[in-house]
């Protein structure tokens, strides 16, 4: 199993949108490619397939793309 990554939310955030999330993380190039990869089905939150590119993902929530995985995480 891969890895697990961990992204934290700021502290003034209660939650961070999926493709924002594809791009923080270094997962796409840039918007565009992550909302196209998401639009495509290749990515999912929490085991379930998400097409929704705002797709609001708050402190638990654990996407996967591409063999990677990134857990959204509260601020510290």
């Amino acid at each position: 199993m891969s890895q697990i990554s961990e992204f934290s939310l700021r502290a003034d955030e209660a939650f961070i949108e999926l493709y924002k999330l594809l791009k923080a993380e270094g997962l796409s190039a840039d918007g565009a490619e992550a909302k196209h990869v998401i639009a495509e089905g290749m990515v999912t939150v929490n085991g379930e397939v998400e097409t929704r590119k705002r797709k609001k993902l708050q402190a638990g929530d654990l996407v996967s793309y591409q063999g990677k995985q990134v857990k959204v995480v509260a601020a510290a």
